[in-house]
């Protein structure tokens, strides 16, 4: 019997606690990370896991059919498959960025909260295409617009990367708001699929992260003018995007670093076993990448207790002092989980460097290499620096 067989067989979803339910779907996608890893395949069991436990809906509010879970508890859900497969938790943060999203600005729309419910109750798989050939990684500016005539809208857009576009049941698409507007007057609109064609123009072969199937892609789409979000998106990405990106992907960091320093530590210990009375080489090591860890647990559970604090509030959530905080989250994050796999390998030695060992790290230190470059750290920092020029130093330790 499968992993996903056996999964099917146990008792619905809502029977099970949303912690119960993030194990199982991780032992799933651990059974198949390494061959999603070496095929650069789209992680189909662990998605497919993740509906049948009913977790691409968490977010969606109770009123409309979800669990109304917290960004914290779906940043532990994105950590506990981090810890399996790094592209399957991936692919689950990025749904819920996007899910945080109409979460946060769609409920007001008779539309996009029927959208949510459908999500819940069809376990749809969102995704992104807020990059484009021209501008890169800067999703505050747009090329392409919308055009909408009547009741109907059209979008073409040159995504240089939808991450598994191919395999989205839909996908949230920013563009400039008309064809007149400037690049940074920008909506975002849904798309489901049916509704929009993908010509695919490059292929996803990557260091690391190969599962997350992230092609670049034209997108042309037609669907109503009421699929476009009624906020501008300047709002959606200061109030719901910025920080649920870099708390979710530092979740998934956390992830990794989390599994590299458990094969470390159980390296250590299988050496202290054959020589109890003397200090494993790779103790000290050990000992630091332990450090290291901590730190990262720590700023990432303070940056969603700082959501968590501001989230009602959307003076706050666009304040400069909450986009430093976030932006710090994120670059810090990005180094550390860099820093523990790097430990983890100096641990384990040439038994970490091969492939297919119990103290493998390599897939571990290939995806972490994408930490710093989603969205590039250079960009974040000189969005930082610019912010620091006018901002007033907090020097409180407690506040």
């Amino acid at each position: 019997m499968s992993a996903i067989e056996r999964i099917d067989a146990k008792a619905p979803a809502q029977t099970e606690s949303l912690s119960e339910r993030a194990r199982e779907v991780a032992a799933v996608a651990a059974a198949h990370a390494d061959d999603v890893d070496r095929k650069a395949r789209f992680p189909h069991e662990a998605i497919a896991a993740m509906k049948v436990k009913g977790l691409l809906g968490i977010m969606v509010p109770a009123a409309l059919g979800g669990e109304g879970a917290s960004l914290a508890e779906v940043a532990e859900v994105t950590s506990a498959i981090g810890q399996a497969c790094a592209a399957s938790g991936m692919i689950f943060a990025m749904h819920q960025i996007k899910m945080s999203s109409l979460v946060s600005h769609g409920v007001e729309s008779a539309w996009h909260s029927e959208f949510m419910s459908r999500v819940a109750r069809e376990q749809l798989l969102l995704a992104s295409a807020t990059t484009e050939a021209g501008i890169g990684g800067d999703l505050r500016n747009s090329i392409c617009a919308v055009e909408v005539e009547g009741d109907k809208a059209r979008l073409e857009k040159a995504a240089t990367v939808i991450s598994y576009g191919s395999h989205a049941d839909a996908i949230l698409a920013t563009s400039r708001r008309h064809p007149d507007a400037p690049s940074s007057d920008q909506v975002m609109t849904v798309l489901v699929k049916g509704q929009y064609d993908l010509e695919k123009t490059n292929d996803w072969d990557t260091l690391g992260m190969r599962g997350t199937c992230s092609d670049g892609f034209m997108l042309r789409g037609e669907v109503a003018a009421e699929q476009i979000f009624p906020k501008p998106f300047a709002e959606i990405a200061a109030q719901s995007m910025l920080a649920t990106s870099h708390l979710l992907w530092a979740s998934l960091w956390h992830g990794i670093a989390v599994d590299a320093f458990a094969r470390a530590q159980s390296f250590v210990r299988a050496a202290a076993r054959k020589q109890p009375s003397a200090t494993p080489p790779g103790a000290l090591r050990l000992a630091e990448a332990g450090s290291v860890l901590q730190a990262m647990r720590s700023g990432i559970r303070s940056g969603l207790e700082r959501f968590e604090a501001a989230k009602a509030d959307p003076d706050v959530l666009s304040s400069m002092g909450f986009a430093v905080a976030m932006n710090n989250v994120k670059v810090a994050a990005s180094e550390q989980v860099l820093a523990v796999v790097d430990q983890a390998l100096l641990v384990t030695g040439i038994l970490g460097y091969k492939n297919g060992t119990p103290y493998s790290v390599g897939r571990h230190l290939r995806d972490a290499h994408s930490a710093r470059l989603m969205i590039s750290n250079d960009r974040i920092l000189a969005n930082t620096s610019n912010l620091l020029l006018v901002q007033r130093q907090d020097a409180s330790l407690l506040r």
